[in-house]
């Protein structure tokens, strides 16, 4: 099989070669969704960023077992979905939604802050009150989300990753995928769906 050049697959690889530069593009490519993605499952940056470290770690550790029939997206989620189950048993696991935390941009979490975000002429104590209240619902609603939809929501929603690649990280079948999915929806729709209306009058 024939592959791109620059695709992930590639570049894995030509790291296997020892070719460093291909490691540093690859790590320049998924730092940020990878962390994205980490930091909504744990709900804290400073565990987020150990838990960073650890899967670019085990990435570099276990590259020569490595092979291209399998996406590097794929392995690479797998290993990060690892470290947070990982994680979840020595801390109680709690995801964190503020209106510091910045809102997702591109799949990545560097776009503004849920404060920053209301931008309209209404005044700036009711924003400010209704920007905290669904900040604090969102978060309510996602920590009593069943974990597995919780998990497929984030993973498809921050990460970007198909139906297909969500089925392979987490062991289930594309449609069981799809269904988890359909529920953290259905879940996040009838939790916020009181703030819809407020939002449009907002925008």
């Amino acid at each position: 099989m024939e592959l791109n050049p620059s695709s992930d697959e590639a570049l894995m690889l030509a790291f296997q070669q020892g070719e460093v530069a291909a490691f540093a593009t690859l790590l320049e490519r998924h730092r940020r969704p990878v962390f994205a993605f980490l930091l909504r499952q744990v709900g804290n940056r400073a565990a987020a960023e150990d838990l960073l470290q650890e899967t670019f770690l085990r990435l570099v550790h276990h590259a020569d077992s490595y092979r291209p029939e399998a996406k590097l997206t794929t392995w690479l989620y797998t290993i990060a979905r690892n470290l947070c189950a990982d994680h979840g048993r020595r801390n109680r696991l709690r995801l964190v939604t503020s209106l510091d935390q910045p809102l997702l941009r591109d799949g990545a979490a560097d776009g503004p802050t849920l404060g920053d975000a209301q931008t309209n002429g209404a005044p700036d104590v009711e924003r400010l009150a209704i920007s905290r209240e669904l900040g604090e619902r969102l978060q309510r609603a996602l920590e009593v989300m069943n974990p597995e939809q919780r998990e497929v929501f984030l993973l498809r929603e921050v990460s970007g990753l198909s139906f297909r690649e969500i089925a392979e990280v987490v062991a289930a079948p594309e449609n069981t995928v799809k269904s988890r999915m359909r529920y953290a929806l259905e879940h996040l729709r009838g939790e916020l769906e009181e703030y819809r209306d407020l939002a449009q009058a907002l925008a």
